[in-house]
């Protein structure tokens, strides 16, 4: 336990160290593109592992939770998984993932299906008539369903794909799209070094659809209303075990995200494990605004009987929103034989 308080002591004060002072050297081209794609929650990071290391993710082995960062990281998954895990958004916004995996037999492949919810919950509707309310109830519904395949195609290459429809409804306006995630894990041998590259949320334009206005006055018929890009985002990252000592291993990720409706940013993360029953993770954002501290994050696991089972928890500190955290459970059923 002492070592794992030194290691996170001395990991947050680095990295904060990083994102104060790297930050103010990074560019910030691509900044003005802020908010012009749709859907966004489908940026929202609900894979705790991930959050714990600031989002270092497309090159870490798979879990439960990798379809939504790298499919071709489930590959490694080798057994039947259930995942769930929720983000604590504030403000009565709920955002939930779950997701089921199931090792197959005959070749190192994994499929699954998962869904991503988020809902606002009930918020009134005002106009500038009534501003406190005309007594109508409004609801906002963002959801995306798929389905997904990680193989290995060699010793040390895989392949991943998740295809997934997405439907969204905001009072009386709705969308449906649907995208497709592709990724990339190449392992080597060497101190566990593995590269990967993924493409998240690729697709087509869409628009609300919908012709309900609350008030008539001067206004105009609603004609078709304008198309928004999905949150398209490419990523690119290297991990590897910087130290091991029998059971306890010390590994970093590096990645850099580029997305359609932002400023690239890097993600500079690590991860300590004294075996397989406590995991402590740490990371720091750069170049993402309103994230300057470090994320911090851990696993631990328990046993239901004959059924393994992992508590994942982290948090990230923001500028904006307080504290984003994020509670995952997975559970290991049934294995499968490489």
């Amino acid at each position: 336990m002492k070592a794992v308080l030194r290691f996170l002591g001395l990991a947050t004060a680095v990295l904060f160290f990083a994102s104060t002072s790297w930050a103010q050297l990074l560019p910030a081209y691509g900044g003005e593109r802020a908010g012009a794609s749709a859907l966004s929650f489908l940026k929202n990071d609900l894979n705790v592992r991930s959050v714990g290391m600031a989002g270092a993710n497309v090159s870490l082995s798979g879990d439960g939770y990798s379809w939504l960062n790298n499919p071709a990281a489930m590959s490694d998954v080798r057994n039947t998984t259930v995942a769930i895990s929720n983000g604590f958004v504030g403000g009565g916004v709920q955002h939930q993932y779950a997701a089921a995996s199931w090792a197959q037999k005959k070749d190192i492949t994994t499929l699954g299906i998962m869904t991503n919810v988020l809902e606002t919950g009930a918020f009134e509707e005002r106009t500038e008539f009534q501003p406190q309310g005309t007594g109508r109830l409004l609801y906002g519904t963002h959801a995306a369903l798929g389905v997904g395949i990680g193989k290995r195609l060699t010793e040390q290459f895989s392949l991943g794909v998740v295809l997934k429809g997405v439907h969204e409804t905001v009072g009386d306006y709705r969308n449906t799209t649907a995208a497709v995630d592709l990724g990339f894990l190449y392992r080597t041998d060497v101190k566990g070094v593995q590269f990967a590259v993924a493409i998240r949320n690729f697709g087509g334009s869409s628009a609300l659809s919908g012709t309900y206005l609350t008030s008539l006055f001067n206004r105009t018929p609603v004609g078709s209303l304008n198309k928004n890009t999905l949150p398209t985002e490419f990523c690119m990252g290297i991990s590897g075990n910087a130290w091991q000592n029998g059971s306890r291993m010390l590994r970093v990720a590096v990645q850099l995200n580029h997305p359609n409706d932002n400023a690239e940013n890097y993600r500079l993360g690590c991860e300590y494990s004294h075996n397989d029953r406590l995991i402590v993770r740490t990371g720091v954002a750069l170049n993402v605004a309103g994230k300057t501290w470090p994320a911090l994050g851990f696993s631990t696991k328990g046993r239901m009987g004959p059924i393994p089972f992992w508590i994942d928890f982290a948090s990230t500190p923001t500028a904006y929103t307080g504290m984003a955290s994020v509670l995952g459970l997975r559970f290991s059923l049934h294995s499968v034989q490489k």
